[in-house]
């Protein structure tokens, strides 16, 4: 639809030229009006009153079979100018009909009533006047065989259940598109603030924010209430993270502070980047008074977030609406089809082919006939001139177009489209799916890929919030060769720790935290007792750190946070009695067990990723001087001291655990440091901080210097908390066949972590390749390297194979088959080197590469970088793929994979706007897969082997009828019979089975993963089982036609009459097709329900009720012409020769089949079969126990991640920190009681500088 509006506007001249700058300036509306930038309000629907029928349309007439459907109505509704030729043509075929049908049945004589218009002595043989070729109601005549409403009614039925479906999705789209533009927000205009709705904001206007105010559009910061002009955002909409990030304005701007009159009369101008949807960058200048400032992503406020702990502030729209980084990362909604719909499509392509040759064979069979026996009829029903057998046959040909059109019954997508809303309705419902903490249920967004969730072969997955909850736990330590943090029972055992375990009791410490949790009650009796290691221990934790303290009461201390991990360790010396109280940028003021204790700052090493350490120089009241230091074991063991050897292998050991359990872990050492020395070392320090050449390396080599010789205290073992079930849920997964690849934004270190933590990244695992390198030559040598040690005698070329799919196959794909592996490994690839691997050249060695793993981990990646591995996958693999994530930054993966799932609740929403199916918790997922997903695609592809098969019986018979008829397109059934057929009578037993049918259950699907495994390699329906339905139903229909037409040839009735007429055989031929098709779906059946029972059972009963009703006296007086079945019914089902060769015919059908079947099991049972025979045999599985958490330890890798940013030494001994604006009356910051913040969960900060910013001229 896109392109076709992108088509119009061009002819109309509404194509915008691509913006490549953006150009503003405050305060000046006519100025930026000019530009014609968008405006604040945003659309997300696709209709509106005018457009919804004419864009709805076309859209579905997009789909091949409404279109043919259309076509075959028009066939038989369109007025033709001239009736008396084809009236003509009428009389000559019916002639025909009426000889070929005495000639079939020879013989006549039934004993029920003859109307009067009936004087022909084999009246009985002729078909209904509906039903020959010619009846005079229809508006072609010449080829209309069927009422125009056996196809119209099904149609309008389908058009008026999509466009409802449609128009209720796209009204819910307009709701929410106006309760967003309708929020109201304080706009500076004409020199004073006004409230405005969002939609009215224009680009370049000041916007006035305040505490736990949504931000409106994109700004660039001002000024605000915070020292330093700092604001505090939350991102969850953005990237799923709840830790609060820190902005900063320009000093420049920032002194106008809240004077609406400064505001008022600024006049900056803006040059920045176009719109864009890089979360993470951004460039621009700002011109003040002829002075030009840099501008980055640290001084902008993204739409989507949200102001925290900051009373206001102000901004400058830069982008607004649809062209904001939150929108532009929505992306354009592409619709999805399933593999299921795209082989349906190439299907009815093949049906139309086949449908096209029966109609030609029969064709030429009218031509034959017309030529050999029509020439007989010449004598007593001479021709029209122009009549001939050509034009004969030509209609023939389009006649039976219309009689044969069941092959693809229209019925076929309305019972689609119920079948994947009630399979929608379940996910919706399923209470094992619901998550109480928050009141989220599961919900299915979209109701159209119910089946894809059962052939998912990739899944790509973000991290934070995703497998993860976003909050960091202190959880082990080990401390003077001593380890704490685990329990164990009298016999020396390891024991688990659950929700019952007992705490430890902190009620001696006034200010310790009430939701720290710690469980082993040694390590507060060590602190107690007066250990001096572990004091020191918690006295580097409570010193060496970043921590903003803010105590609003007297006791009530918050911390606010660079990175989780610091605020875990901050909180943990706070519980254990070393209170971090406050700072100043020369002083920290400690709580050490009660007693107040003022530490002098002299400087802060600060952290980076190369350094991979941090530093802090203090002197204590007595004045001793000491350096704590905090980091990676791999870097701080470099810098020990010689005497702490054997200290050093006990703590090894311990740290090798806690890397094996996942967790992350820091070492902690000190150094007492010389006064003399410290001063001239402080000299220096000064003088290459001051440097203007060199002074990074400067830095770094004091930094080397002091920081050697250091003392052993311990390690912090800190657990990145994953959400319930997630090690579990990926085993789960991975044990069904599944792929899991995690595309995330955090650093190497933490990736690595989260991988073994959920057992994705084993020790057991042969090697884990680190693809880090930052140039195309270098990642290819290490992708090359990797792969040659995984398979060595694999080609060094990737072997590609080319084919055809889709519409008329002219769409060309590509494949890349796997190479073979012994034994497992893991890959781990950064952003920088992802850049060059998906690159061109590149792009099929990393391809052969990640598929050569069993676990993939993309980290520092871009979100269009999660989109574009999600389309190579699906590019050359050929494969149905899901993400899931849980923020704005994992939109563009969600929309590019084909099933989207967003994880709702405790982040944002923008994920779940943009996905296909939503739940609370990753862990849900193996239930949306391996249970909901594995029972739809097996529903709908025994729905589609039945329906196939039904339906080319009920065609195929018509097929055989026509070398009996003369090839004259005469129905052999009933026209209400066909009417009927796919609406009443076989419509509900099929709908029951697709909607009911299971052949395992839940606990078995979960204690058999493997029985998931069929789905990705279409097993269930493929071409080839296509083929066999055909042949199936081929046979089916031989039986259906010749077994009723041999055994009534010259049947009579118990009083000797004749009952072999065209009325009674058709009678006899649908009804056994009726029973065989019932009995065919008794068989496909595994589960059955009283609903199951009520259908199939009902269903044969309101076949009989409404075909004695139908062929009654009453209905043929009342309704002469359309009932002409008069008294078929009672005389011909109250033979028992009937019956019996409705049993005849059932049994020959059905018999074949349970043996095929039968030999099948035995000789080559599927994992479907051979689960359900344990199932007969054994007692339904308990619900699985919840597993304590496998001990490993690690002897290869570091435990180490620490997700802090360089910049923080700079900000906390920054003498303006301090400083406060004056403030007239302070608000609560902590308003929202459930924001992370009121709940003492660590907070996020922002690189930040205080050195003035400079004017750089152009």
């Amino acid at each position: 639809m896109g392109s076709v509006v992108s088509y119009f506007d061009q002819l109309c001249g509404q194509q915008q030229k691509k913006e490549e700058e953006r150009c503003l300036r405050a305060n000046d509306r006519p100025f930026n009006l000019s530009y014609h930038y968008a405006n604040n309000a945003i659309k997300t629907s696709k209709y509106n009153i005018f457009t919804f029928l004419p864009l709805n349309l076309f859209e579905q007439f997009r789909r091949l079979a409404n279109s043919y459907f259309l076509f075959l109505f028009i066939l038989q509704v369109k007025l033709q100018p001239s009736l008396r030729f084809w009236a003509l043509w009428r009389r000559f075929s019916s002639r025909i009909s009426l000889y070929l049908a005495a000639f079939i049945f020879p013989s006549t004589g039934t004993s029920r009533p003859v109307p009067a218009a009936e004087k022909h002595p084999h009246s009985m043989m002729l078909p209904p006047p509906c039903f020959t070729v010619g009846t005079v109601g229809q508006l072609i005549p010449q080829i209309a065989s069927l009422s125009w409403f056996t196809t119209a009614v099904p149609l309008v039925l389908v058009l008026s259940i999509t466009a409802v479906k449609d128009a209720t999705d796209d009204i819910n789209r307009h709701k929410s598109d106006k309760q967003v533009n309708n929020r109201k927000v304080s706009v500076l205009i004409d020199g004073e603030l006004q409230n405005e709705k969002w939609m009215n904001v224009q680009v370049g206007d000041v916007i006035k924010l305040e505490n736990n105010q949504f931000v409106t559009a994109d700004l660039l910061l001002l000024s605000s209430s915070e020292p330093l002009n700092l604001v505090y955002v939350e991102t969850a909409e953005l990237d799923g993270e709840t830790n609060l990030k820190v902005k900063q304005a320009l000093t420049v701007t920032g002194e106008m502070g809240d004077s609406i009159e400064a505001l008022a009369s600024f006049n900056g101008k803006v040059r920045c980047e176009p719109p864009n949807n890089r979360l993470d960058k951004f460039n621009g200048t700002l011109t003040v008074d002829g002075h030009t400032y840099s501008l980055d992503n640290d001084k902008v406020l993204l739409r989507g977030c949200t102001l925290r702990n900051t009373e206001w502030c102000f901004g400058l729209v830069i982008f607004g609406g649809p062209d904001t980084k939150l929108m532009q990362n929505s992306g354009k909604t592409t619709f999805k089809r399933t593999s299921v719909d795209h082989l349906m499509n190439v299907l009815v392509l093949c049906i139309f082919g086949f449908l096209a040759s029966m109609c030609a064979v029969l064709t030429i069979g009218n031509a034959v006939w017309e030529m050999k026996e029509g020439s007989g009829f010449t004598v007593f029903l001479p021709r029209e001139p122009g009549v001939d057998a050509p034009l004969s046959s030509f209609l023939a040909f389009w006649s039976y177009v219309i009689v044969l059109n069941t092959v693809v019954p229209i019925s076929l997508y309305v019972s689609v489209e119920i079948i994947r809303l009630g399979n929608s309705f379940y996910i919706d419902w399923d209470r094992k799916m619901y998550y109480p903490k928050k009141d989220t249920p599961a919900q299915a967004r979209t109701t159209t890929l119910n089946e894809e969730l059962g052939q998912i072969k990739y899944i790509f997955s973000d991290k934070t919030g995703t497998l993860t909850q976003n909050i960091m736990a202190f959880n082990k330590c080990s401390i003077n060769g001593k380890n704490y943090g685990e329990l164990l029972d009298y016999s020396g055992q390891r024991m688990e720790i659950t929700e019952k375990t007992p705490r430890v009791d902190f009620s001696w410490n006034q200010l310790a935290d009430p939701k720290f949790i710690f469980h082993d009650h040694s390590l507060a009796e060590t602190v107690r007792e007066g250990n001096l290691e572990a004091q020191a221990f918690f006295r580097l934790l409570a010193l060496c750190h970043t921590v903003m303290p803010e105590e609003k009461k007297e006791g009530e201390l918050y911390y606010q946070a660079q990175s989780p991990d610091e605020g875990a360790l901050v909180t943990a010396a706070r519980n254990f009695g070393f209170v971090f109280r406050s700072r100043t940028p020369e002083t920290i003021t400690v709580v050490e067990m009660g007693e107040q204790v003022i530490y002098e700052l002299l400087a802060v090493l600060d952290f980076n990723n190369v350094r991979k350490r941090m530093s802090v120089i203090v002197r204590n009241p007595e004045g001793k001087l000491t350096l704590y230091c905090k980091g990676a074991d791999t870097i701080i063991y470099e810098r020990l001291h010689s005497s702490c050897n054997k200290l050093m292998g006990v703590t090894t050991g311990h740290l090798n655990e806690y890397a094996g359990e996942g967790l992350r872990t820091l070492v902690l050492a000190n150094r007492h440091l010389d006064e003399h020395y410290i001063k001239e070392w402080m000299q220096r320090h000064h003088e290459a901080s001051t440097a203007i050449d060199g002074r990074e390396e400067k830095l770094d080599g004091l930094y080397e210097e002091i920081e050697k010789d250091l003392l052993l205290l311990g390690a912090t073992a800190v657990e990145d908390k994953l959400q319930d079930g997630v090690p579990q849920t990926i085993e789960q997964l991975v044990r069904a066949g599944i792929n899991i690849w995690v595309l995330t934004g955090d650093k190497q270190e933490t990736a690595e972590n989260i991988g073994y933590s959920c057992n994705m990244l084993r020790e057991e695992m042969k090697d884990v390749f680190i693809v880090s390198a930052n140039s195309e030559e270098g990642v290819k040598e290490e992708l090359v390297g990797a792969r040659r040690k995984m398979c060595p005698t694999a080609a060094e070329a990737p072997t590609v194979f080319k084919a055809r799919a889709g519409f008329f196959w002219l769409q060309k794909t590509e494949t890349v088959h796997d190479d073979k592996v012994n034994g497992e490994y893991a890959l781990v690839i950064n952003g920088h080197s992802l850049a060059f691997a998906l690159e061109k050249d590149l792009e099929l060695e990393l391809l052969r590469t990640a598929c050569m793993c069993q676990t993939v981990i993309c980290c520092r990646v871009t979100p269009l970088q999660k989109a574009q591995v999600v389309e190579l996958i699906k590019k050359y693999k050929q494969a149905v793929t899901l993400a899931i994530g849980d923020g704005a930054n994992d939109v563009s993966m969600i929309k590019a994979a084909h099933i989207g799932v967003g994880i709702s609740g405790q982040e944002g929403m923008q994920a779940v706007l943009s996905s296909d199916f939503s739940f609370a918790q990753f862990r849900y997922l193996q239930r949306l897969l391996l249970v909901h997903g594995r029972w739809s695609y097996l529903r709908m592809c025994k729905f589609l082997q039945y329906f196939f098969y039904k339906n080319f019986t009920f065609t195929f018979v018509h097929f055989w009828y026509a070398f009996f008829c003369g090839f004259s397109a005469q129905t052999v059934y009933d026209e209400w019979f066909i009417t009927m057929y796919n609406l009443v009578y076989t419509a509900l037993p099929v709908l029951g089975m697709s909607l009911f049918d299971q052949d395992v259950n839940d606990r078995w699907s979960f204690q058999y993963p493997k029985l998931y495994s069929p789905g990705p390699l279409n097993v269930y329906f493929n071409k080839k089982l296509f083929v066999r339905c055909m042949i199936h139903s081929c046979y089916s229909s031989l039986i259906l036609f010749f077994i009723p037409w041999a055994a009534m040839h010259d049947t009579v009735r118990d009083d000797g009459k004749d009952i072999a007429d065209y009325q009674s055989f058709a009678l006899l031929a649908q009804t056994c097709l009726l029973i065989v098709v019932n009995i065919q779906l008794c068989l496909d059946t595994h589960y059955w329900t009283a609903v199951n029972q009520f259908f199939v059972w009902g269903s044969l009963a309101v076949y009989f009720a409404t075909t004695f009703t139908m062929y009654s006296n009453g209905m043929f007086l009342i309704f002469t012409s359309t009932f002409p079945f008069i008294g078929t019914a009672r005389n011909s089902l109250n033979q028992p020769n009937v019956w019996l060769i409705i049993l005849l015919t059932t049994l020959l059908c059905s018999l074949p089949v349970v043996a095929f079947r039968f030999i099948v099991i035995q000789l080559h049972p599927t994992v479907n079969d051979k689960v359900r025979q344990k199932v007969r045999k054994e007692a339904l599985p308990a619900p699985a126990p919840r597993r304590p958490p496998v001990r490993r330890i690690s002897t290869r890798r570091s435990g180490y991640a620490f997700s802090h940013a360089q910049g923080y030494g700079d900000l906390v001994t920054s003498r303006r920190f301090l400083l406060k604006r004056p403030l007239k009356s302070r608000p609560t910051l902590f308003q929202q009681t459930d924001s992370p913040l009121a709940q003492d969960q660590p907070q996020h900060y922002r690189n930040i500088t205080e050195e003035p910013e400079q004017p750089v001229h152009y």
